[in-house]
């Protein structure tokens, strides 16, 4: 696991960004696993610079959900393909049909897991995928306990997530879907590239715990240690308890000019 500490959200951002416009160097129909909140934002940001500057060709990159609400009515504003539309796809020029996810409003909830599950294979697979993480530790809905190989498929969230999600529902967390489809850990690790993105004091000991805890189920984001290809990126708030934070300025400070993330 590579971990890189940058000043703030905007330099995590850019330099995530540039990752992103490499891959589609290569593969320009790569499909990019994307996140929601307020922490990705600075990629996506980046991207769209990116590209209206002519810096980047973004018209073939596909992109697929990592999690959305069940029980939202289709068109939500606070659903989270509506969020990604919003985000992600109008900004960076995407159409419907470049988008992945999950039916959450299907009559059969699992059927639609496994359904998604099918098309991710079906797309050939992650090349990279974002991810923020929670508080606890989650990476995206899978609560602490959850198995270490877990798969897509609906989960319960914790007091603790609907309290934090709820200021995107008018600060009251009786408004919060008590119910999510997720990608299990297992799913988001077989993504070729994950980037875990960490901005704020208030992720520092998750942050700690995933990068420098045990491998362990408390901890979602710990599983990430398993991962051939994984990089952090978090800003100085973020990574202020991480024990070896000077070990990984000097590797990052160190690497050769054609070793990217």
């Amino acid at each position: 696991m590579e971990v890189v500490i940058v000043p703030d959200a905007e330099a995590g951002g850019r330099l995530v960004a540039e990752a992103v416009v490499r891959l589609l160097g290569h593969r320009p129909d790569a499909l990019l696993g994307v996140a929601t909140g307020s922490t990705p934002l600075p990629v996506y940001q980046a991207l769209a610079a990116t590209a209206a500057a002519g810096g980047a060709d973004l018209s073939r990159v596909r992109v697929a959900q990592l999690d959305e609400y069940v029980g939202l009515p289709a068109g939500h504003p606070e659903s989270y393909r509506s969020v990604l539309e919003r985000e992600v796809l109008a900004p960076l020029g995407l159409g419907p049909e470049a988008f992945l996810g999950p039916d959450s409003t299907a009559p059969d909830v699992a059927a639609a897991c496994r359904e998604y599950e099918r098309a991710l294979a079906t797309a050939g697979g992650v090349d990279l995928q974002l991810l923020g993480i929670g508080s606890d530790g989650h990476i995206g809905f899978n609560e602490p306990g959850s198995s270490l190989a877990s798969r897509t498929r609906i989960k319960t969230l914790t007091e603790r997530t609907r309290g934090d999600n709820a200021r995107y529902f008018g600060g009251d967390p009786g408004r919060v879907p008590r119910h999510v489809i997720t990608q299990g850990i297992g799913t988001i690790l077989e993504a070729r590239h994950v980037v875990l993105l960490a901005t704020g004091p208030n992720k520092a000991d998750a942050l700690a715990a995933a990068v420098e805890g045990p491998l362990a189920a408390r901890c979602p984001a710990s599983a990430l240690q398993l991962h051939p290809h994984a990089t952090v990126v978090a800003d100085e708030a973020a990574a202020s308890k991480l024990t070896l934070a000077g070990y990984y300025r000097h590797v990052f400070a160190g690497k050769p000019d054609w070793q990217h993330l």
